[in-house]
């Protein structure tokens, strides 16, 4: 398991444990970890961002800490949120597999409706003599119709 991949994994069992936030001191984390606090920073930033759900908060300095909040929304207003504002005209295979996993994280849908989303946007999907830029436009109409479906059904 890579160190970023540790790290996350243990903000969150610390955020499943103390409901919905979690305050923590980045040198601590980082000597926990044996690493640069800058590893840190780097976690924070790309695996609790708002996309993932996440709102951060942080004070530098002796006493600094980190302060991560998960944001308690419905399945439905995260599903309108990716549509409406998330999701542009294009999205490459990486950034689909990203908002799957989450959704899945965030059991909006189950394992095997994420495997299913994630094989419809693969490259072996649209494996078609077609621009690369046009593909990214199919994979964005692609997650926004099966998200409008997912909503649709009302499940969320």
């Amino acid at each position: 398991m890579r160190l970023s991949d540790s790290i996350e994994s243990f903000i969150k069992t610390l955020l499943n444990e103390e409901s919905t936030q979690v305050e923590l001191k980045r040198n601590e984390l980082a000597e926990y970890f044996k690493c640069a606090p800058s590893q840190i920073n780097y976690v924070l930033a790309t695996r609790f961002s708002p996309d993932h759900g996440y709102l951060t908060e942080s004070r530098r300095g002796g006493g600094g800490y980190i302060r991560i909040v998960r944001v308690v929304e419905s399945g439905s207003q995260r599903l309108m949120y990716l549509i409406n504002e998330r999701i542009g005209d294009s999205l490459e295979e990486e950034e689909c597999l990203r908002l799957i996993s989450q959704l899945k994280e965030q059991r909006i849908v189950t394992a095997d409706e994420a495997s299913l989303m994630a094989a419809s946007i693969s490259a072996r999907a649209l494996s078609v003599p077609i621009p690369e830029t046009t593909k990214g436009v199919l994979r964005a109409r692609m997650m926004k119709n099966m998200l409008m479906t997912i909503a649709a059904l009302n499940r969320t």
